[in-house]
């Protein structure tokens, strides 16, 4: 009895070295995960407003174009 209590301890601080560094890797790539997610966030709104920049530039142009296209008439 003594002696399968020792090959369970011998074998025990192994698996349990494994299991914690597994872990460990894991949390390492979900917070590499998440730090790509923000950054891919931060482009989309940062896009976002250049794209709602260039539309308010577009339809101000469209405004001073427009008067012009109505004395042609």
């Amino acid at each position: 009895m003594v002696g399968v209590i020792a090959v369970i301890m011998i074998f025990a601080i192994p698996i349990v070295a494994i299991l914690t560094d597994h872990f460990q890797k894991q949390s390492k790539l979900r917070a590499n995960m998440i730090k790509d997610e923000l950054e891919l966030e931060k482009l989309k709104h940062e896009n976002y407003l250049i794209e709602t920049e260039k539309m308010k530039l577009e339809l101000e142009k469209m405004k001073i174009d427009q008067p012009k296209h109505e004395i042609k008439f």
